[in-house]
């Protein structure tokens, strides 16, 4: 988006994760708990699957803060994340993203949350971005 953002500006985006990206994160990360790699053991669990790592599932507020919205030059100062439900691989969520702030030396607080097809909240928080460019 070349254009600045606005308060009560939306942007929404579609995403999902494989198993392979689960294991591509947990490599990268060192965090191999059973319960995201290991279907016997997390079929004994309360999730009766296996489910993703939930910074994997958050941390696609980064991939659209750095390249989509606002985009290129965009500097990622804080994120608060409440893991409200399991994620799972294969499954199509939407990261919604709000502008809740217009702040002082180009900062915007961003609401962000995903979402599942049905509308229910997994993830919830907050986030602090700065771009010259693209905050007014």
């Amino acid at each position: 988006m070349n254009n600045q953002m606005e308060l009560n500006q939306k942007y929404h985006h579609e995403f999902l994760f494989t198993q392979q990206d689960v294991i591509d994160f947990a490599r990268v990360t060192g965090d191999n708990n059973p319960v995201h790699l290991d279907e016997d053991f997390a079929a004994k669990t309360i999730f009766k699957t296996r489910v993703m790592h939930g910074m994997l599932g958050a941390c696609i507020f980064s991939k659209v803060f750095g390249t989509l919205f606002p985009g290129d030059g965009t500097i990622y100062l804080s994120q608060t994340v409440n893991f409200l439900k399991p994620m799972y691989v294969d499954t199509t969520y939407i990261a919604q993203f709000e502008v809740l702030e217009i702040q002082d030396k180009n900062r915007a607080k961003i609401l962000t949350n995903i979402v599942n097809s049905e509308g229910k909240k997994i993830v919830v928080g907050e986030a602090i971005i700065m771009n010259i460019e693209k905050i007014a």
